[in-house]
């Protein structure tokens, strides 16, 4: 008898109690929500894919991708062609048992249709989808591979055939190329560098057809398939630029076995400046990054020839008149207690040479000038002379970044 009390008791015990139960359904709900978010986000990746021109595949009979109810709330299937993301359903066999009890009508059972994160395929060329999603492990054989894949489908346009995209302004077609950012790639269209078709096209945004042909000084220019995005941790005695004339080194030196695509660095560091710099083929991400309006943070560390007076970190805080035009600090303060001749500089501005400019103006010589903050990344684990791949959730961060800025200015 005793047994059995025990028995009793330990049902009750056990026994979910209504706080539970109702946390167990938010779990299921916020679940469900994160789900929904995925496929939407593998559907707009899809829409940008097409009008950044990379080839897609078709959705079959239906414009857009999605699930169709069949047999009420016990089942949801594909009704298009290959989707973004392969979500495994359950066997058929396994029948549905329904809305979860206590769940409003039209709920369903996580355990019933809704897949994990865990089962969320990615597919070739997707992003990683949802919170849970680890950063991927790119390598360059496999974004070769990737780029290879997508150049081939887009090698299979026939004549008749039109791209995913109708048009697109030149200098966004030299930016996606890989060339340069879009303000650099209209200074080119400008200087009479650039011909479509073999004639000369001075205006930037004269629409570039799918067909056309377009040339940088004699050289055919190809859309980029693949973006690339990499941090360096830009060592001394490298230049900031794709060649140069005079046989030096360039930053393009370091990562040359990195891909096979053609990259750019956002941005310039001196020859002799050293930290982080990002490389990428991407040229909308490098106009915003390096685009006044949106004010990118950089983060300095300068090493002087003496030691910074008060008088001149307040000067600076507040501002100095260069000769062209007034700039001030976003933050300054020393370093060390004890040398007063180590700084630490947060500055927005691109202009050529600022922070040593600034300095040089007041009468300091730079010693050494390291970043080692650009747009919230950071050289952490990157050792001198190093680099490494962004991941997803870095590259989109750095593409929402300060984005309310340019609305306040907007308006």
């Amino acid at each position: 008898m005793k047994a059995k009390r025990s028995d009793n008791f330990d049902k009750f015990a056990n026994k979910k109690k209504g706080s539970a139960v109702k946390e167990e359904y938010r779990q299921e709900k916020k679940q469900a929500k994160k789900d929904a978010r995925a496929i939407g986000e593998a559907a707009r990746q899809r829409k940008k894919d097409i009008e950044r021109g990379i080839a897609v595949e078709p959705l079959g009979n239906n414009k857009k991708a999605g699930f169709e109810k069949k047999g009420g709330y016990d089942k949801k299937e594909f009704v298009t062609g290959p989707p973004k993301y392969s979500i495994p359903l359950r066997a058929k066999s396994a029948p549905s048992k329904g809305p979860t009890k206590g769940a409003p009508k039209g709920t369903f059972k996580s355990a019933d249709v809704q897949p994990k994160y865990g089962e969320l395929q990615k597919s070739a060329g997707s992003r990683s989808a949802g919170p849970r999603a680890t950063a991927s492990k790119r390598t360059p054989e496999s974004m070769d591979r990737a780029d290879a894949k997508r150049t081939a489908s887009i090698g299979k346009v026939t004549a008749n055939e039109d791209m995913p995209y109708e048009q697109m302004p030149l200098n966004k077609y030299i930016a996606h190329a890989g060339t340069c950012g879009r303000r650099e790639a209209a200074e080119l269209v400008k200087s009479g560098h650039i011909t479509v078709n073999g004639d000369t096209v001075l205006e930037p945004g004269y629409k570039v057809q799918y067909k056309d042909v377009v040339r940088l000084k004699g050289k055919v220019l190809q859309l980029q398939v693949t973006p690339v995005y990499i941090l360096l941790n830009k060592p001394k005695d490298y230049i900031c630029t794709a060649n140069d004339p005079e046989g030096r080194k360039t930053v393009l030196d370091i990562i040359k076995n990195a891909t096979t695509q053609r990259m750019f660095p956002v941005g310039r560091l001196d020859r002799n400046t050293t930290g982080v710099l990002i490389l990428t083929n991407d040229g909308d991400l490098a106009q915003k990054l390096t685009h006044p309006s949106y004010e990118i943070k950089k983060i300095y560390e300068v090493t002087l020839d003496k030691p910074v007076t008060k008088a001149d970190m307040e000067s600076i805080a507040a501002g100095v008149e260069l000769e062209d035009g007034f700039i001030a600090a976003d933050a300054i303060s020393y370093l060390s207690n004890t040398s007063k001749n180590v700084i630490g500089i947060e500055i927005h501005s691109g202009r050529n040479r600022i922070v040593r400019r600034i300095f040089e103006h007041l009468g300091y010589d730079v010693r050494h000038l390291d970043r080692v903050m650009f747009a919230n990344l950071t050289k952490k684990n990157v050792d001198r002379g190093k680099w490494r791949f962004l991941a997803e959730k870095e590259v989109r961060t750095l593409k929402f970044l300060n984005k309310s800025f340019t609305r306040k200015a907007s308006k």
